[in-house]
């Protein structure tokens, strides 16, 4: 018997995707269809609503992405929190009080310029910043762990500010 309902719940899934595939991809609107609703948000929304996907697990891993997506970033040589920053920190805070069985890992990363201890030593300050902060908007430091790579991750090798910029930076992972 559940054998036969994961056969058709496979069946009527690969009939979704399928007939998802076919369409046309559309990038703009055409004349004349401004203001009306997106047919991918709408098809996608029927999907779920369908009991295809499970609501819940979809808002679980929608609040998974924003923990771990979002990432906040620092100015040279300082590890201080941005007010950008404290409102994606209230943003995971928010997530981490709504499951108890979520951890976190704070990540503290910076550019290539100065020694390599430095850097270390700056990455360790920018995690911990994120982490008090998180603790102080009711998080429980249990929860979170820190670590520092320093200079030796970056996003961008390039030699230029915009890619420095890039590199000072806290990431976030999610671990249960």
């Amino acid at each position: 018997m559940r054998t036969n309902i994961l056969i058709g719940l496979t069946l009527v899934l690969s009939l979704v995707l399928g007939a998802g595939c076919a369409k046309k991809q559309v990038t703009s609107e055409p004349e004349g269809m401004k203001g009306q609703v997106n047919y991918v948000e709408q098809e996608a929304t029927t999907v779920e609503q369908s009991g295809l996907v499970d609501p819940v697990e979809a808002a679980k891993r929608r609040d998974e992405a924003v923990l771990t997506e979002n990432k906040i970033f620092f100015d040279f040589d300082k590890y201080d929190l941005k007010p950008i920053a404290k409102d994606t920190l209230k943003q995971k805070a928010a997530i981490l009080k709504k499951y108890a069985g979520w951890n976190m890992l704070i990540e503290g990363h910076c550019d290539e310029r100065g020694t390599e201890e430095y850097n270390l030593a700056l990455g360790e300050r920018r995690a911990r910043a994120a982490y008090e902060f998180l603790v102080l908007l009711g998080v429980d430091s249990n929860r979170l762990k820190i670590v520092s790579f320093g200079e030796e991750r970056p996003v961008d090798p390039a030699d230029t500010e915009t890619a420095w910029a890039k590199n000072r930076r806290d990431e976030f992972k999610v671990f249960k």
